[in-house]
């Protein structure tokens, strides 16, 4: 019994409730229909019917023709039942052949294998579940070659180069100075911040990065994250502003990753602002408060735009990396907006400077 398939199982569970009706109606019918025929043989002859003559030829006749009729009866009646559980059975296991199938492909690296659609209505929701989880895995996995590409691409630069410089020196074709010294330590720095923002991302992205939700005040953040910024700020450099009213609602946030949240898009502002200001704005809405760092900088191109929160995207791709940072400062934002409940968006005009807000729940 162990042994046996879901189809042979559902057969035999169906004929063996069909045996036991069958023989039950037999059984029954054998010991009681008789009796009651022979009861109503009497009634009739109580009622002046007199049956002394033929009783035994109506007993035996009834009881012939009982015979005969639940033979005929176990027979067609078994028949019919069996050809309907095979048919039911095969109704049934079908689907659940198909998903045998479709999980086999997807376990063999075809994830974008989907069951189709049933009419029995548990394996139809059973079907939905699985698609949905594909959907998800598929989703994960392409996000996983494209980390690891871009990863890899981001990785070779400062390696090549400090492969480079390294085999210079070993081989005594560049001479050790300060200056090679110092180059070979910004390279090890960049490998440091990407490997760390790279840490940050993928704890953002799984949801593992701790988010301390507690009603804060914005306006002293703000006022603070000014003051740091305005600290190097170089003379000749763009003007940093602060707009925002004393009497702002408090907000339900985690204080230390707004600074985060502040410190990426402040310094993305004034690292691609040579001119003109750099504004911090901050209002607010029914159950919502809103903040903006506006910069008349170099601004983002149209088709760009919708890229702006992809990990490694820079716009401006010739420029330096250096001055480009790792390409991971907005999407580690965006995740971060996003764990706290707000959203955050961008408007940018090539040339004329960009806008970033995020939004924040009222405590």
């Amino acid at each position: 019994m162990s042994k046996l398939g879901l189809r042979s199982r559902l057969l035999l569970s169906h004929l063996i409730v069909m045996i036991v009706g069958l023989s039950t109606l037999v059984m029954v019918g054998k010991l009681y229909s008789p009796r009651l025929f022979l009861l109503h043989l009497r009634q009739m002859e109580g009622r002046g019917i007199n049956l002394s003559v033929v009783r035994y030829q109506l007993v035996e006749g009834f009881e012939y023709a009982w015979t005969q009729g639940a033979w005929w009866s176990v027979l067609i009646g078994g028949g019919t039942a069996s050809g309907l559980s095979y048919l039911t059975a095969r109704w049934i296991v079908r689907p659940l052949l198909q998903m045998e199938r479709v999980t086999r492909e997807f376990s063999t690296g075809n994830l974008q294998a989907r069951l189709p659609e049933s009419e029995i209505p548990e394996l139809a929701r059973l079907a939905n579940s699985f698609n949905h989880m594909a959907v998800n895995l598929e989703g994960v996995e392409q996000r996983r070659r494209e980390l690891i590409g871009d990863l890899t691409h981001e990785l070779r630069t400062p390696l090549t180069v400090l492969q480079g410089y390294l085999e210079g020196l070993a081989d005594g074709t560049i001479d050790p100075s300060s200056d090679i010294y110092q180059r070979l330590a910004r390279e090890t720095t960049r490998l440091k911040r990407l490997v760390d923002d790279m840490q940050e991302l993928s704890k953002a992205e799984a949801g593992y990065l701790p988010i301390n939700l507690q009603p804060i005040d914005l306006p002293p953040l703000l006022a603070s994250m000014i003051a740091k910024f305005s600290d190097q700020i170089l003379d000749n450099g763009p003007e940093l502003r602060l707009d925002c009213p004393s009497d702002l609602p408090q907000a339900l946030a985690d204080p230390e990753r707004v600074e985060q949240i502040l410190v990426n898009l402040i310094g993305n502002g004034l690292r691609y602002t040579a001119e003109g200001s750099v504004t911090v704005s901050a209002w607010s809405e029914p159950s919502w408060i809103w903040i903006a760092i506006a910069d008349t900088g170099l601004g983002i191109s149209p088709e760009e735009l919708p890229h702006i929160f992809e990990r490694f995207w820079r716009s401006d791709r010739s420029r330096s990396r250096d001055s480009g940072g790792t390409g991971i400062g907005l999407a580690i934002t965006s995740r971060l907006v996003e764990l706290q409940g707000g959203e955050i968006q961008v408007e940018s005009k090539l040339n004329q400077g960009s806008t970033f807000r995020f939004s924040l729940p009222l405590a």
